[in-house]
């Protein structure tokens, strides 16, 4: 206790050089030597000499991978102070190109600080300026490819993994409600779900709000759904057309399991089931009468256009 209240405590992140080339792209290696040659970065080091980085060392090497990015020398931007390169950043002319790499590095920083505000900022910018199909293929899905990757580089905990997977559905649920729901037609029902024990379920909200706008009705049934679960739901609403993504589950050794499992329960229906994901590929619909493959989300959008 201080003067009666708690002191605030600040705990500042620690990074590995290894840790920030997986954060920023820029080789290890490299880093070593604009740290001799031009004294950008002045690491701790630990008693056995192992570098140690902040969260400041972070952000100002993936400021400097931005000017880097947008034809600036490193000898240049050496001679340059914190508040001249963020000055760079603000002013530089940037493409298409540039423009996503910035709001990836700034996203990973909203990540690295859990700093919801900055993440809505970039995101809304982005969906002003695209649409949110395009900042989702263009910003997200690269993003979280970059997640996966400091995922396995252990440079980042669980905790930040996430708290930006919610944040991104957030946002993705607040769009699709926007959506006015589509009056009665001639369409089918869509039904949504992902298979036992799959959980990466934004694509597939991604996948809602596009079919939605379209003037389907959808049903959302989200992760990690039973297939017996999918029979109740035919029980209820009749035939209706069944929408999936195979990322990671059944597993490829139970894969034909469960596309005969299902084509069993629903085979004196009416029911159909578009499936997509690497774990499908190469399947051919005539040996499922009631299953269609598709290579990719997209081709499998296109049949709903």
């Amino acid at each position: 206790m201080v003067n009666g209240t708690k002191a605030k405590i600040v705990r500042e992140q620690i990074f590995t050089i290894k840790e920030l080339e997986s954060f920023t792209g820029i080789k290890a290696h490299t880093i070593r030597i604009w740290e001799q040659r031009y004294g950008l970065l002045t690491p701790e080091r630990t008693e056995t000499n192992i570098r140690r980085y902040t969260d400041q060392d972070l952000k100002r090497l993936l400021n400097i991978s931005l000017l880097i990015n947008a034809g600036m020398k490193i000898s240049n931007i050496s001679k340059l102070s914190e508040e001249e390169v963020r000055m760079s950043i603000l002013e530089m002319h940037t493409n298409k190109e540039q423009q996503e790499s910035h709001s990836l590095h700034v996203l990973k920083i909203a990540m690295l600080n859990y700093d919801e505000n900055m993440f809505s900022k970039i995101i809304d910018q982005q969906i002003a300026d695209r649409g949110l199909s395009e900042t989702f293929t263009k910003i997200l899905i690269p993003f979280l490819q970059e997640i996966g990757v400091m995922w396995q580089a252990d440079a980042i905990c669980p905790a930040q993994e996430h708290f930006i997977s919610c944040l991104i559905r957030q946002k993705l649920f607040h769009h699709v409600e926007t959506l006015e729901n589509p009056q009665p037609d001639d369409k089918r029902t869509l039904v949504l779900y992902l298979p036992e024990l799959e959980i990466h379920e934004l694509s597939l909200i991604m996948m809602q709000y596009v079919l939605k706008k379209r003037g389907y009705k959808c049903i959302l049934l989200g992760q990690s759904v039973p297939s017996e679960d999918l029979v109740q739901v035919h029980q209820r609403l009749g035939n209706v057309d069944y929408i999936s993504i195979f990322t990671t589950n059944p597993l490829p050794i139970f894969m034909n399991d469960y596309l005969k499992k299902i084509s069993k329960f629903f085979t004196d229906t009416e029911c159909h089931f578009h499936l997509t994901g690497h774990l499908v590929k190469g399947l051919k619909s005539p040996d499922y009468q009631l299953i269609t493959f598709y290579n990719s989300v997209e081709e499998l959008l296109n049949n709903f256009a």
